[in-house]
């Protein structure tokens, strides 16, 4: 190494050059250098899939240049510039992933050949010794390189080949999922099922006709649930496995490997099933089970608010709270309310029957009724002039738009009737007993929702919002599935009764109106007056009481 060192000295020292070759041979030197830095970068990147450790950590060159009086003082300033370059880079130039190729290795010498090579043509005023020396050092420098590469290279290609730690292996569960779809058919699905159809309602929170009906549609047109064989020819969960554990998942709001011992379905296969069965729920259903209400459910609704004693009413509104245990904590601020737990809120219209119209999920905890009413859409079709017109008759005066039954923090709007806190006298005291008893549709309709569905009832373990809203929305339209399917059995009116009303009632429906009219800000704003007009809340309210002390002040003893 030190023979080198001394080859390279005497090798500069011998150069006397002008002013301007000294000038090209240092922007030789420095863009040589930087080409060769950038080029080896390259193909480091290039060829790094098959790269082997080593480290340039040791020495491949030492420059020691001493100044010599004969030469100018610019001279010499280049000269040392230049060594006290090449020595830091040399010396420092370790990579930070340490490893290169045998590709790199030979781009690298064919680099350094090239600078030496291109550098003795550039110098063709040398003498003879000159020649000699670059020979000298050409010979020297590549013995040297080659070997200490070769040193370093070989050290770490050993230290590359040393025994790894062996990985741990998955562990193979084999549940015998076969069994699994075999007890389930026998139980429940057979000819001679174990449990009845009542045990069925009750741990599937629908009848049997209804849950099969799900079953082949999501089977026919979500490509997760079909039963398939895997590379071995095995048969996969069949659907009615994988439907099974999502329901059982949202109904009592268990966690996912609940279900392993009964169906045979590990905690990953679950969690794909619930996800898959919600995201099939609204696909499937929802355009038709979470609609806004037609022309001819307004009308039925609006019958029975008539035959209730509140023509006009459209349903109760109201708000329910989801527990979020998981919510990330940047938003715990945003979404605590005063209880100190995070929640998130479900805004929903309600009927008699249960049947959940409109549902508004999403706003933080911290907002109120007010607050999210003013985010919510559920006035969106009527500001745009795309609601069915309908037209009804209280105490002798005509209205043209429908209202709901609130609490008390709704603000006095015409499309809102409260309740009066502190009634005095008959009529006002009659008036609030039937409005509190009508508004109770909604609060039912958010505990049959938590008692049919226990994951909404207990805090939600999911950090993904919009996860936590695709559950909210498949439950209510499973919800009103399950409301359509069995309405006949607890309804308390008689289909006459709406037979009568179509025709003897003052409540009129017009189907003929187009509900896709092209909205102005002119007419949006008048709509937005109307549905704000306080002065006809009051005069609303006012016909409700007489309307309903004409109506059951008979029945009152």
């Amino acid at each position: 190494m030190k023979s080198l060192e001394l080859v390279i000295a005497h090798f500069l020292f011998s150069l006397d050059f002008s002013l301007l070759h000294n000038c090209i041979v240092f922007t030789f030197f420095f863009t040589t250098i930087v080409f060769t830095f950038c080029f080896t970068t390259i193909v480091f990147t290039f060829y790094s899939h098959n790269l082997y450790a080593i480290s340039l950590q040791h020495h491949l060159i030492f420059i020691t240049l001493v100044h010599n009086e004969k030469k100018n003082i610019f001279t010499t300033r280049i000269y040392s510039s230049l060594s006290y370059f090449i020595r830091f880079l040399f010396l420092h130039s370790t990579f930070t992933t340490k490893v290169l190729t045998k590709k790199f290795y030979q781009t690298t010498k064919l680099l350094f050949t090239s600078f030496f090579v291109i550098y003795k043509m550039a110098s063709s005023s040398h003498d003879e010794f000159s020649q000699l020396l670059n020979e000298e050092f050409d010979n020297l420098f590549q013995e040297e390189f080659d070997n200490q590469f070769q040193e370093e290279f070989d050290n770490s290609l050993e230290e590359h080949q040393q025994p790894r730690k062996p990985r741990k292996k998955r562990v193979h569960i084999e549940r015998h999922r076969e069994e699994g779809h075999i007890r389930l058919w026998n139980d429940y699905f057979g000819d001679y099922a174990t449990f009845p159809p009542n045990l069925f309602r009750r741990r599937f929170r629908m009848n049997k006709n209804l849950f099969m009906r799900i079953v082949d549609r999501l089977t026919n047109e979500i490509p997760f649930f079909p039963q398939r064989r895997d590379a071995t020819g095995r048969l996969g969960f069949s659907p009615l496995q994988k439907c099974t554990a999502a329901i059982r998942m949202l109904a009592y709001g268990c966690a996912a490997d609940a279900v392993d011992e009964y169906l045979r379905i590990g905690e990953t296969t679950s969690m794909k099933c619930m996800q898959h069965f919600l995201d099939g729920i609204i696909y499937c259903f929802g355009d038709e089970y979470l609609r806004k209400p037609t022309a001819e459910d307004l009308q039925r609704l609006l019958i029975i608010g008539e035959i209730r004693g509140f023509p006009g009413m459209m349903g109760s509104i109201d708000c329910m709270h989801w527990e979020w245990k998981n919510c990330p904590t940047a938003w715990k601020g945003q979404y605590t309310r005063a209880s100190g737990k995070p929640t998130i809120v479900l805004e929903a219209v309600a009927s008699q029957d249960l049947w959940i119209w409109h549902a508004f999920f999403g706003p933080p905890g911290t907002l109120n009724d007010i607050n999210i009413l003013d985010r919510s859409p559920v006035f969106d079709d009527i500001l745009q002039g795309r609601a069915p017109k309908c037209k009804y008759v209280v105490n002798g005066n005509e209205y043209s738009l429908g209202y709901y039954l609130t609490d008390g923090i709704y603000p006095k709007w015409a499309t809102f009737i409260q309740s009066i806190p502190l009634p005095q006298g008959d009529k006002p005291s009659l008036f609030a007993e039937k409005q509190e008893a009508c508004r109770k549709d909604v609060e039912r309709a958010f505990g049959v929702l938590q008692a049919r569905f226990a994951i909404i009832k207990n805090p939600a373990l999911i950090w993904d919002k919009e996860r936590i809203a695709s559950i909210m929305r498949a439950c209510i339209i499973l919800h009103n599935m399950i409301v359509e399917d069995e309405r006949d059995m607890y309804t308390q009116f008689n289909v006459s009764e709406f037979q009568q009303a179509e025709t003897e009632g003052s409540t009129r429906v017009d189907f003929s109106y187009d509900t896709y009219m092209p909205s102005n800000i002119v007419d949006l704003m008048a709509a937005r007056t109307r549905l704000r007009d306080r002065t006809k809340h009051e005069q609303l309210k006012n016909d409700l009481v007489e309307h309903i002390w004409s109506k059951f002040s008979s029945n009152q003893v």
